[in-house]
């Protein structure tokens, strides 16, 4: 794992990219504190979303757009 300041960062950031692809995790910085780490994607990563996963997971109620009481003019 490297850690890399913001400015380095910016001024690197396709040598980084570089350094990901090859498998590396890199972290950025700001006053020596870990702010964010830049991972390669894995195969599970790039998966198809798929549309349902949820279904009858969310109810909505009937009166949902009707006007809230402390809105009452």
């Amino acid at each position: 794992m490297t850690v890399y300041n913001i400015h380095d960062a910016k001024t690197h950031f396709s040598k980084l990219l570089e350094r990901v692809l090859c498998g590396e995790e890199v972290v950025i910085a700001k006053a020596g504190k870990p702010l964010a780490r830049i991972l390669p994607f894995t195969k599970d990563d790039t998966s198809p979303r798929k549309p349902g996963i949820d279904k009858g997971k969310v109810i909505i109620m009937p009166d949902f757009d009707a006007p809230l009481t402390e809105f009452d003019v």
